[in-house]
């Protein structure tokens, strides 16, 4: 078991760290998705970010053109026409409301997860970039000691912290 501290990277100066760097790479991120993590050099980010932002617009086209089939042939079933796409497939028109209803609330919760996935991208990179202006290094942990005194008659346990740089 290992923990790991953060410490300002000695191999930077306080000079030439950027108090700036976050917020350019939560604007890029902001302007274009998936730009803040390739200031951040993690461009390993990008096609995630462009999947998840993708996946849920595509979800919400579908989702859109499928309520706008059930809610026209509903509309045209109440105008006396027989010759909707769901003619042979659902018979009553309350079912058709209902299909419109189901894909409203996909869309609407598509729409949700494009949005969450687009603050999520501007954060990632934010966080990211206040990240590296870190140093973690492997002489930088925590080790966890265990003592069983056996001085004592009764059995105690102490914890030890002990910081080696």
């Amino acid at each position: 078991m290992r923990l790991i501290v953060l410490l300002r990277n000695p191999n930077r100066s306080f000079d030439e760290l950027d108090p700036l760097e976050p917020s350019k790479a939560a604007f890029y991120s902001a302007v274009f998705p998936g730009a803040g993590q390739a200031f951040n050099k993690k461009y390993w980010k990008i096609p995630i970010v462009y999947m998840a932002i993708g996946t849920s617009i595509y979800s919400y086209d579908f989702n859109q053109k499928k309520y706008w089939n059930y809610r026209n042939a509903y509309k045209s079933r109440k105008a006396g026409y027989n010759n909707d796409e769901f003619q042979n497939l659902i018979l009553e028109d309350n079912r058709l409301l209902d299909g419109a209803d189901f894909h409203k609330k996909n869309r609407d919760l598509s729409m949700v997860f494009i949005i969450s996935f687009y603050i999520l991208n501007i954060l990632d990179a934010n966080i990211d970039a206040h990240l590296k202006q870190y140093n973690i290094d492997e002489n930088l942990t925590l080790l966890p000691y265990y003592d069983k005194e056996t001085n004592i008659n009764s059995e105690s346990v102490g914890l030890s912290l002990n910081l080696f740089f």
